[in-house]
């Protein structure tokens, strides 16, 4: 299939990657050259503009962007994708922003005859890189059926989650959650190792037991139990600090608009955003149990 890409950073760069080993012919832009350039090397034709990847004849355009702002100038600016597509050409974003600037998109495109799917994604930059992301997408029944088979080239998880803008309800609640676990984690780590437990045995009792979570099994915040975990690399790489207090910060929003209490969630968003301030905010959100531990105040 001929598909255009935009947004090739550490998530939407493997992304392209996969889609290419699977082969499809992929036109792409990014306002990084050196990106693009990797991407060429890799088998893609570079577009010089946004303009250009909308006319360059492709079936399907996925956009990976930073946050909203930049999917509503990527798609609704005078040079944005809508000003220039071509009727009847499917869109995708895999981006992660509020459901409802994601509502307000798709239904722009639609009624200009681009169908659209939100379908932000779970599993990290390793995940990108293996294949193996989890896609929640938002949408149409039939649009959905059309782009399952290019989003299971780049995942093992493909969850049709409903109408627009649920994709981004689920990727929402699911890093709500994450970031409230992994605080949980940090304080129960920090906890028992003051008192004398050795952290190897304290995770390993709770992994087989009833506060064994995802935080805890796979992605550990304390030094040493999970070897491939960025507890065991100075909390580098991973799911940046700043990342989480965005994504808490879209449920905050979400929960404003609603009227639904999220209390943990807002409580959750305030402790990383206090050791973002204290310069901590490019490291791994794991590396919130620096906050517990005495050896690291």
């Amino acid at each position: 299939m001929k598909i255009g890409f935009i947004g090739l950073g550490n998530m939407g760069a493997p992304m392209a990657s996969n889609l290419l080993k699977a082969g499809h012919e992929l036109t792409v832009f990014d306002l990084m050259q050196d990106a693009v350039d990797k991407a060429v090397s890799e088998g893609a034709t570079a577009a010089a503009d946004i303009p250009t990847v909308a006319r360059s004849g492709a079936e399907l355009i996925i956009t990976m962007l930073p946050a909203a702002r930049h999917v509503k100038g990527v798609y609704l600016d005078e040079d944005g994708l809508l000003a220039h597509v071509p009727k009847g050409v499917h869109l995708i974003d895999s981006s992660t922003i509020d459901p409802m600037t994601a509502r307000d998109v798709a239904a722009k495109a639609a009624a200009q005859g681009n169908p659209m799917l939100d379908a932000p994604v779970s599993g990290g930059t390793g995940g990108a890189q293996a294949g193996t992301l989890t896609f929640m997408v938002g949408g149409e029944d039939q649009e959905f059926a059309f782009a399952r088979p290019v989003l299971e080239n780049m995942g093992r998880n493909i969850v049709h989650c409903g109408a627009a803008g649920n994709g981004q309800v689920a990727k929402m609640a699911n890093n709500m959650l994450l970031g409230i676990s992994m605080i949980g984690a940090a304080e129960a780590m920090s906890l028992g190792v003051s008192m004398g437990m050795d952290p190897e045995v304290l995770a390993g009792v709770i992994n087989t037991s009833s506060g064994r979570c995802w935080s805890t099994d796979t992605y550990n915040p304390y030094p040493g139990v999970i070897e491939t975990a960025p507890s065991n690399r100075g909390y580098t790489g991973g799911f940046g600090m700043d990342l989480m207090i965005k994504d808490l910060g879209l449920a905050t929003e979400a929960a404003k608009a609603t009227g639904q209490p999220v209390v943990m969630g807002g409580l959750a968003q305030q402790l990383y955003q206090s050791m973002s301030f204290e310069g901590h905010g490019h490291l791994d959100f794991s590396a919130i149990i620096k906050r517990y531990m005495k050896d690291e105040e």
